[in-house]
């Protein structure tokens, strides 16, 4: 949780403006966003349009949230994290103020997008976001605290994008970040090493949580319970083998999860298929047959006829 000394001071009021003391950029607070362990973000008018500006009195997590963002920029075919704007400092009386500006992604927190899209969208969102993290992962980051509120899906044609990269930890350090229920601490089944299987650890309990909105606590035998919750639920229960693998650290890379999960996935998709030919109205060949036969008799009379009429057949 954020220290609520932290939070005072990271506390403005709509109307607000910031200048960047090196940059000189304008940023007016339009309202809050949210709040983080090292920082408040704000949405805020500026030259660059609609950005989210976060705001810290900590120069050091700043730092290391641009530095996290930069390297996602690096991911070759990524937008996973925000694209970033600006970095500066803000004179505010007798404090500085450190800040850095970046684009402000619209869309819906992924758990109410899979609500209204329909369940078979999260299998479809876990393979977008096991791409990324397969390119994060070979930068040496790993994402750390991983959960829907901190992913958004935009656009008219969905993808998943992070609102938050707070949590993202250089492999082989200590999680900086993590929420409970997503961390493999908490359940007893890992360690908070910074590396790729803490990270498919949460995506398959953000899976769990998109087939369970109601977040559960871990009671006794964490693996007999989450064994239990996969196998009670139909729909979950299709990718049962992915999901202990991942929560038992069974996977080297994100790339393999994710080529696993296709194969679930379009294994999937060829049965829906095959249940619509097979329940698909047939064609009624003895009615076609018949009406073919029809049209074969009047040619042939009519042709009949006609070599008659001009005296080719006495």
């Amino acid at each position: 949780m954020m220290n609520n000394t932290w939070k005072s001071q990271c506390k403005y009021p709509a109307g607000t403006v910031i200048i960047g003391k090196w940059n000189r950029h304008r940023y007016e607070i339009v309202r809050m966003l949210g709040s983080g362990a090292n920082g408040v973000v704000y949405l805020a008018e500026s030259s660059f349009g609609l950005t989210a500006i976060k705001i810290s009195i900590d120069s050091v997590s700043i730092i290391s949230e641009v530095n996290v963002l930069k390297a996602l920029e690096k991911v070759q075919g990524s937008s996973l994290g925000p694209s970033l704007y600006d970095v500066d400092d803000w004179e505010n009386g007798k404090r500085r103020i450190h800040f850095y500006v970046m684009e402000y992604i619209k869309g819906k927190e992924l758990l109410h997008f899979v609500r209204e899209k329909g369940i078979s969208w999260a299998g479809i969102m876990m393979i977008q976001l096991l791409d990324v993290l397969e390119g994060l992962h070979q930068k040496g980051w790993v994402f750390g605290d991983l959960k829907p509120e901190n992913l958004i899906v935009e656009g008219p044609t969905p993808k998943i994008r992070c609102i938050d990269v707070g949590g993202t930890t250089m492999r082989g350090r200590a999680i900086k970040e993590f929420t409970e229920f997503f961390d493999r601490g908490y359940w007893g089944l890992g360690s908070r090493k910074a590396e790729p299987s803490y990270d498919l650890f949460s995506t398959a309990m953000m899976m769990i949580n998109l087939h369970y909105p109601k977040r559960f606590v871990k009671s006794g035998n964490s693996v007999k319970q989450l064994t239990i919750i996969i196998q009670g639920n139909k729909e979950l229960l299709k990718f049962d083998t992915i999901l202990m693998k991942a929560l038992l650290g069974k996977y080297d890379s994100a790339k393999e999860m994710k080529k696993e999960l296709l194969i679930i996935l379009s294994a999937g998709e060829r049965s829906k298929q095959q249940r619509t030919t097979r329940y698909a109205p047939k064609p009624k060949k003895k009615k076609m047959r018949a009406f073919l036969e029809t049209v074969s008799i009047l040619l042939i009379t009519m042709i009949l006829y006609t070599l008659y009429i001009y005296g080719y057949i006495l």
